[in-house]
């Protein structure tokens, strides 16, 4: 079945902010961490929190030591004031949009305005905007509330950021009638007013829409309402396991959103179960390719087959003679060292992509004995070919294998901050594509009785930059579980924008290289026909940022294709254009 996938969907700004902060203090806390209040409501990541030891209060009483975290809603400036008193270090993750409202508030009632606050009652960040009026407060809901207002002469109005803003243009509406002097403030966040325009725009597009979020969160609440409000038959859900299936079943494409306290792997694992429900106009052949492609994400073999291809239309840039024996070593290797360090480190898996977590659990001693098959038949391989390459390749291995490995003893590895090479900050992204360089072009050289310099270090940076690339767009698509379990990758150190930015870097100056290299008669012309896989990476990353596909098997796939292209190019060039 097709979905079509809301571009807001995930956490908005302010709850990814809170959640960064909190991760941030367990990854690196030696004392007690309490937020005031849930930290969003969402009763998965919540759960997770606390799997974690992050505790959940609302009782500041007995409190002493360690950190609490003042939640994305916000709270009144008189419970600030008790945290302060506590003596515990206070880590305000209020949401700078909330923080706007509260400075709104406070000036103007100051001024000796009234404040009007469209919202609901009984919600978190309602109080606390209620809690920073120095003058009348009151809270309406809905246009209906306006008539029972007492007189007023000065007023403005603002907004809970979670309202539907349909509601407050109502309310808005009939305020302007009864005072028409009240001044208004739109303090909708814009990342929720987009969210429902998104929803609303689903009209006409998709057949039905699923809602992902909390039971309990007004936004996700609001949105599933708004979808309502369109006609669209609508499924406000929790996890895949609430999906009415029997229901979707009749369908075609079915829109997806989500609240702004979803988190990124429960909207994957939905977008994932309603992809496998058969659509009444689906086709036998698309029945057929949509499994295929996941088979191939999740066994590792579509990495591994486009290394492969990358590795056929590197040796022609090498001016190697293309064969496919260094190709066949580096399918095994990349196949092997993907399988074995997956189970070797099993931090974000589960929450980076859930359902490959659950296919290497269910099929663990399989995988396993095919990645040591495929270690020991790229060391014969090797060993065929020459001594000098069956040790070097034998180191590659080794050095695989040890990445993922503590080198410091258990009883004293709290002492230090990284226990293995994959902790060190940033360290996945580049150990990955040197380990792409090596097998590819270095292992190469090793057979090569005269080597072309130009040609080789030309060969080396692109196989760097495109690897590089590629490992860190899929390090962006994993930055949230990797934040949970606090592996320090690059979108993590840097931020998801600054890291895009440096992928744009990196493709501009692999595309320079390609260009350039056969211009100066480094390499031959061949190098001109590698700018087709980059562009292809690059739209990969231009569908990311545009959110016109989604992290999960489709555009890891897309991913992966780029480097089957490079191979099928090179076969094309040997077989028709290529002259020895």
């Amino acid at each position: 079945m097709k979905v079509k996938l809301a571009k807001t969907a995930g956490f908005c700004m302010g709850v990814r902010r809170a959640m960064e902060m909190v991760m941030a203090e367990t990854n690196k806390r030696k004392g007690p961490l309490f937020t005031l209040g849930p930290l969003i409501h969402n009763t998965q990541v919540l759960d997770l929190l606390v799997s974690k030891g992050v505790e959940s209060i609302e009782n500041l009483s007995g409190l002493q030591t360690g950190e609490i975290v003042i939640r994305a809603h916000g709270i009144p400036p008189q419970k600030r004031q008790a945290l302060k008193e506590t003596g515990l270090k206070v880590i305000d993750a209020t949401c700078p949009r909330v923080a706007r409202v509260h400075a709104i508030i406070r000036s103007h009632t100051r001024k000796g305005y009234t404040a009007l606050i469209v919202g609901d009652r009984d919600h978190a960040e309602v109080v606390g905007l209620v809690g920073y009026s120095e003058g009348p407060v009151h809270v309406i809901q809905n246009a209906k509330d306006v008539s029972e207002l007492p007189h007023l002469d000065r007023l403005f109005v603002v907004a809970q950021t979670t309202q539907n803003q349909q509601n407050f243009r109502e309310v808005v509406k009939a305020l302007k009638k009864r005072f028409p002097e009240v001044l208004v403030f739109d303090t909708i966040c814009d990342a929720t007013n987009e969210r429902q325009q998104e929803v609303r725009s689903f009209a006409g597009q998709v057949d039905a829409v699923v809602v992902v979020g909390g039971y309990h969160s007004g936004n996700t609440q609001r949105l599933a309402q708004v979808s309502r409000e369109t006609g669209l038959p609508t499924f406000h859900i929790e996890t895949e396991k609430d999906l009415k299936k029997e229901k979707l079943s009749g369908m075609e494409v079915i829109g997806v959103t989500s609240g702004a306290s979803t988190p990124n792997w429960m909207i994957r694992n939905v977008v994932s179960t309603i992809e496998g429900i058969r659509s009444r106009s689906e086709s036998p052949l698309f029945q057929w390719i949509r499994p295929t492609l996941k088979f191939l994400v999740l066994t590792n073999l579509a990495v591994a087959c486009g290394a492969f291809s990358f590795s056929y239309a590197a040796s022609i840039v090498l001016e190697h003679n293309p064969g496919f024996t260094f190709p066949f070593i580096t399918f095994l290797y990349i196949y092997a060292m993907h399988v074995l360090n997956r189970f070797l480190d099993k931090g974000a898996s589960a929450y980076n992509d859930p359902e490959s977590a659950a296919f290497l659990k269910k099929y663990r001693p399989l995988l396993i004995m095919t990645a040591i098959a495929a270690v020991t038949g790229a060391l014969a391989v090797s060993l065929s070919v020459g001594l000098s390459t069956f040790l070097a390749l034998s180191g590659l291995s080794f050095l695989g294998i040890v990445y993922s490995v503590p080198f410091i003893p258990e009883r004293i590895r709290h002492r230090y901050p990284y226990t293995k090479i994959k902790d060190i900050p940033g360290s996945r992204s580049l150990s990955e594509s040197l380990a792409w360089v090596a097998i590819i072009t270095i292992l190469p050289l090793l057979d090569m009785a005269h080597i072309i310099w130009p040609s080789a270090i030309v060969a080396v940076l692109i196989v760097f930059s495109m690897s590089y690339a590629r490992a860190i767009l899929f390090n962006i698509f994993q930055a949230q579980g990797d934040l949970l379990v606090g592996t320090e990758t690059l979108p993590i150190i840097l931020g998801e924008k600054r890291t895009l930015t440096l992928l744009k870097i990196i493709l501009l100056l692999s595309a320079f290289i390609i260009i350039l290299s056969p211009v100066l008669a480094l390499v031959g012309s061949f190098s001109f026909i590698m700018l087709l896989p980059l562009l292809a990476l690059s739209l990969c990353l231009l569908s990311y940022e545009r959110r016109w596909l989604y992290p999960g098997t489709t555009l890891e796939a897309l991913v992966e294709g780029t480097f089957f292209l490079a191979g099928f190019l090179a076969l094309i060039w040997q077989a028709v254009l290529w002259q020895p």
